[in-house]
């Protein structure tokens, strides 16, 4: 594929992440969006982990995206432990432990495959505690950031420049996770919306 193609998509995909950060981070500041601080800073670890084994393997542009996205993942992370998510529950606690165990597994590992499958697997655990969250409360995170994250990161995939299981599977798992959590989040709204008219028809 020509490698100008991949420079623009990348170029698109970075523009989508700044927009989808700019509505995260407007809600973030007047309150209506709370992050899981958890689910943050093990975002912010995985993806610039992820980042520097795209750039050793040769990713090219398609590595753009997961340096930035690690970047605004340590920057809501810092915000989200003083304004963040405060219900802080066991299960929170007994994610963050094994994503804190796996990322001592990595550390000692040399196999850049082994690596980014491990990941993979510690990025899901880091969502669990956010997931949780917005099950019940759906309205505390910015519904658009995560339709963007999902396409932004389809189109760092397309970008890249050297095809390999350290460079597209990680991106990849992200373009499912926000395919999984965009829907969840809608269906919630529109039960807890339901559940809120039912609420004040009875009370009528």
């Amino acid at each position: 594929m020509d490698v100008s193609f991949k420079i623009i998509v990348a170029v698109i995909s970075v523009i989508l992440t700044l927009i989808g950060y700019s509505f995260y981070f407007r809600d973030m500041f007047s309150g209506k969006t709370k992050p899981h601080a958890y689910s943050w800073l093990v975002w912010a670890l995985l993806t610039a982990i992820a980042f520097a084994g795209q750039v050793s393997d040769g990713a090219g542009p398609g590595a753009w995206i997961t340096g930035l996205t690690a970047v605004a993942s340590f920057i809501i992370f810092g915000i989200a432990i003083t304004s963040g998510e405060k219900n802080i529950v066991l299960s929170d606690k007994l994610n963050l432990s094994g994503a804190a165990i796996a990322l001592l597994i990595w550390f000692f590992t040399k196999d850049p495959v082994f690596s980014i499958v491990l990941i993979t697997i510690i990025d899901f655990l880091g969502f669990i505690p956010t997931i949780r969250k917005s099950y019940s409360k759906p309205y505390e995170e910015t519904l658009i950031h995560y339709v963007l994250a999902g396409i932004k990161f389809l189109l760092a995939i397309i970008a890249l420049d050297n095809y390999t299981l350290t460079t597209w599977l990680y991106p990849a798992s992200l373009v499912l996770g926000n395919l999984f959590f965009v829907p969840m989040l809608i269906i919630r709204r529109r039960q807890l919306g339901s559940e809120v008219q039912v609420t004040k028809t009875n009370s009528q």
